[in-house]
């Protein structure tokens, strides 16, 4: 028998050029090959009689070939075979492009079984290519479940279909890893029937049934790991937090925590008092106030004697977390510093011997913070904002400035809390399931571009008022086979057909990191009152004066994107909106934007996308 990571040019019908094509596919061995599972299935079991064939909807038939097949040669490099073929209740034509096998194959008067989907016009139906089998014959491409797979370029279906059957018949499959009491509980196929059927099921139920017990698989593999790593992490021993007491910092806020944040502040005190490092993620909708129970942990690590890292994506970002910092702990004699890639050198300097000295207490950066020359005293909090924007090399860099550090890593993206757990496995979970009181709901409204006029008068409006306004676009440049609005162009447009009179400034990602900090913080400041922009402003932008984003060729978004980028109005004490506009009239297009005009619950927003679009990648 031959061995699951023999590499696959062992197999008949594999040489450098077909392995190279596997390799597209990350399939080396044969132990890969068998582990490249179908991404669905086709039911060729059930043959429809040629009269109630539909177009567009492959399906399996029988039928007797009625005309000799001929050949001809129509251009070069390419030669059409056609042939006619019928059964009791009708008969149709089928065609062939470049396929000798079908020429020399099919017989007058003889009979098989097809697999095609009929296609056509006013110019007349029939079949393209379709696949045969004589009736005696061993079912391969019709009257079975047929596996469909990943494929590359230059694979085919069926060329991968044999490859694996080959695999399985040569070597034994991926041995048992499951205990078989679990599998007994759970009801699972034992793996060698597993990984056999997932590839040749002879029912659709049983390729369910292979596929549970891969996903079972799967997941517990999961599960395990991340139980060594809540053990390895439970091992390790850090000092617990004696002074929890927060009420001086509970004194200067202006307003009472949500009930969701007081949870979540109490979940973060458990941790520091448990004597192992805290490793939790706080998971909150735009607006739910995650700041202030960052800033809650980072003054309880203050009064215990250690100092607190606060890392965010973007300087506008970590500029907007130290002001807000700096204003609430001045009086609470914590020292705040900031430390960005843009300051001068005297400036880094400066923060950076605070830090060193223990004279800083909390520090709030960009990548800057994790710079070997940043140097901490007594590092106990690392904070992380917008965690997915930062890689887990990134991460570690920073806690390791500490010995064993509390981590917690904030995320505004809202996802389902099964989700997260499962993303975040290794994180105990908090979630700010509520918004702060007196935070303005958004309204928000689709439509189509004969509104165009009403939406360029309601953007004047919000401007003569005192306002500010966002347009977002979802490409940077012109592309005429995308069709949809680019923020160079249209903030052009704007500027000087639409509203030469008013103050237009463009942001997008292509921009130097100097030239995108300036038009934000330009606009921050009300120097500009329309920004176009694209999704480089879908977190961390902070501007309260701003009532108004129009979301352009909104269709071309997620719906929990589009939310983020909603949320960046209504951040003030004025009523704020939201326009999305598509001229996309798909019936499922106008369905999913419509679920976001409907609720401003981002968990809500995060499980409608999840149903209609699947989890993605």
């Amino acid at each position: 028998m031959a061995r699951l990571s023999d590499p696959v040019t062992s197999l008949k019908g594999v040489g450098p050029a077909r392995a190279k094509q596997l390799e597209n596919l990350n399939i080396y061995t044969l132990g890969d090959l068998i582990c490249h599972f179908p991404r669905g299935y086709e039911d060729r079991t059930k043959l429809v009689p040629i009269a109630q064939l539909q177009a567009d909807v492959p399906a399996c038939f029988r039928a007797v070939v009625m005309t000799t097949p001929r050949t001809a040669h129509i251009r070069k490099g390419m030669d059409l075979t056609k042939v006619s073929v019928a059964d009791y209740s009708g008969r149709i034509n089928l065609a062939f492009f470049n396929s000798k096998f079908a020429a020399e194959t099919l017989q007058y008067g003889a009979e098989y079984i097809f697999y095609g989907m009929v296609s056509g016009d006013y110019g007349g139906y029939g079949i393209t290519n379709p696949v045969f089998e004589t009736p005696d014959s061993r079912p391969v491409a019709t009257r079975r479940i047929m596996p469909i797979y990943p494929l590359t370029a230059g694979l085919n279906n069926g060329t991968l279909t044999k490859l694996i059957a080959q695999a399985l018949a040569v070597c034994d499959p991926p041995e048992e890893i499951l205990p078989e009491e679990i599998r007994r509980e759970f009801d699972v196929l034992p793996a060698a029937q597993a990984y056999t059927v997932i590839h040749d099921p002879q029912t659709m139920e049983q390729a369910q049934a292979a596929k549970k017990r891969l996903i079972f698989e799967e997941f517990f593999v999961f599960s395990a790991g991340l139980s060594l790593m809540r053990a390895a992490r439970a091992e390790k021993k850090v000092a617990p937090y004696e002074n929890i007491d927060l009420s001086p910092f509970y004194a200067r806020l202006p307003f009472a925590l949500t009930g969701a944040q007081k949870r979540a502040v109490e979940e973060i005190l458990g941790d520091f008092q448990k004597g192992a490092p805290m490793n939790r993620l706080v998971q909150g909708d735009v607006g739910s106030g995650k700041t202030m129970v960052a800033a809650a942990a980072a003054y309880c690590a203050h009064v215990n004697g250690f100092q607190t890292a606060l890392m965010a994506p973007t300087e506008i970002l970590a500029e907007q977390h130290y002001e807000s910092l700096g204003k609430l702990f001045a009086p609470l004699d914590v020292h705040t510093v900031l430390l960005t890639g843009s300051q001068s050198q005297k400036e880094k300097r400066t923060a950076r011997e605070a830090l060193a000295s223990g004279e800083a207490h909390i520090a709030v950066g960009t990548h800057a913070l994790i710079s070997e020359s940043t140097v901490f005293a007594n590092l106990g909090l690392v904070i992380t904002d917008e965690q997915h924007r930062f890689g887990v090399d990134q991460r570690s860099r920073l806690s390791a400035k500490g010995r064993d550090p509390h981590i917690l890593v904030m995320s505004a993206t809202p996802i389902p809390r099964t989700l997260a757990l499962l993303m975040y496995g290794d994180l105990d979970v908090s979630v700010l399931d509520e918004l702060p009181p007196g935070r303005q709901k958004v309204d928000t409204f689709l439509v189509g571009e004969s509104y165009r006029a009403r939406i360029n008068a309601f953007i004047r409006r919000q401007v003569t008022e005192g306002h500010q306004c966002f347009v977002v676009c979802p490409a940077v440049e012109e592309n005429q086979e995308l069709d949809v609005k680019s923020a160079a162009a249209w903030a052009e447009t704007l500027q000087k057909t639409v509203f030469p009179d008013l103050r237009v400034r463009l942001l997008h990602g292509q921009m130097k990191s100097a030239e995108k900090e300036e038009a934000m913080a330009s606009f921050a400041r009300g120097e500009a009152d329309v920004l176009v922009a694209t999704t480089v402003i879908e977190v961390g932008v902070d501007v309260p004066n701003a009532t108004l984003m129009v979301i352009e060729d909104a269709d071309r978004f997620g719906l929990s994107q589009l939310h983020q980028l909603r949320g960046r109005v209504g951040r003030g004490s004025a009523k704020s909106y939201c326009i999305l506009t598509t001229h996309n009239r798909n019936e499922d297009t106008v369905r999913r934007l419509k679920a976001l005009c409907a609720t401003n619950d981002g968990f809500k927003i995060a499980e409608e996308d999840l149903k209609l679009r699947g989890p993605g990648d």
